[in-house]
């Protein structure tokens, strides 16, 4: 790729040089002609070869229909021979873009809607005068064309958990196909991805099930080592008969915390066990 863009400047430098040096005979008549009724008429001609460009713009001199220099003009003030020379302006501030929804398919099977954000600049005036018609508009319909065929790589899962990723393969795609046009793609982001109603609901009550699923594990978990514990404490409370005791003055203190009308008074079986035995 870098082969290609170094052969793409040599080229363009080459170009913008034929040019310097192909205007002929009549074309540097007009030229010379031009200067010089520029002199002739200065206090007139100053207003019409006087032109003023802002810091954040370039111009782009035509002499003849042809470039005059391989980089912008600017900023501040520079001069044009009348009639001889025309200027395009070219603005090199950062512009930003929303690229409309696309329905993309992904690789498995979904429709989906997705849209984004693009911030570009223009990084030579020179290249996107003279290598394409509208920067703005190809860089734009370029934009929606490569969001399209990036998704349509991706699954799923893919498109909404690596949206980082997404947008640097994105990135790189129109930086590369755009570097011929002068343009710099500074970011690429995904702002939205719009599910269709019945794949909303279907991921809905998975995630439900999934996370019905999990509470009863952490239940059952939960019952598990709550029977360890009572086994531990049955043990406990075994080995002395007084601890059991307590216990039962426990339990009654909290049944008569709570104002119940009922009580329930455990009995130990071997106080009534001679009475049965009877």
């Amino acid at each position: 790729m870098e082969s290609n863009l170094e052969r793409g400047t040599q080229s363009k430098q080459n170009l913008i040089s034929e040019n310097n040096g192909s205007l002929g005979c009549f074309g540097w008549f007009l030229v010379i002609t031009s200067a010089f009724f520029s002199i002739l008429l200065f206090p007139i001609s100053i207003f019409v070869s006087i032109k003023i460009v802002k810091e954040y713009e370039r111009a782009v001199i035509f002499r003849l229909g042809r470039i005059t220099a391989r980089k912008g003009k600017g900023p501040g003030i520079f001069f044009i021979l009348p009639c001889t020379d025309t200027f395009v302006k070219v603005d090199l501030r950062t512009i930003s873009f929303n690229i409309p929804p696309q329905e993309i398919l992904t690789k498995d099977s979904v429709t989906i809607s997705v849209d984004g954000v693009v911030y570009f600049r223009v990084n030579d005036p020179v290249a996107s005068v003279a290598n394409v018609t509208d920067a703005d508009y190809s860089t734009r319909l370029l934009a929606q064309t490569t969001l399209r065929n990036v998704l349509g790589t991706k699954n799923l899962s893919e498109v909404l958990s690596d949206r980082e990723g997404i947008s640097q393969s994105m990135q790189m795609t129109l930086d590369e196909a755009t570097e011929s046009w002068g343009i710099k793609v500074e970011r690429v982001e995904i702002k939205d991805v719009k599910l269709p109603l019945q794949l909303q609901r279907a991921m809905a009550a998975e995630a439900e099930a999934a996370r019905e699923a999990r509470a009863k594990v952490i239940a059952a978990e939960g019952e598990m080592n709550a029977s360890r514990a009572l086994k531990e404490a049955s043990l406990v409370i075994s080995e002395s008969p007084s601890a059991l005791q307590l216990r039962y003055l426990q339990t009654l203190c909290t049944i008569a915390g709570e104002k119940n009308s009922t009580v329930i008074f455990p009995l130990p079986m071997d106080i009534i066990s001679p009475f049965i035995k009877k």
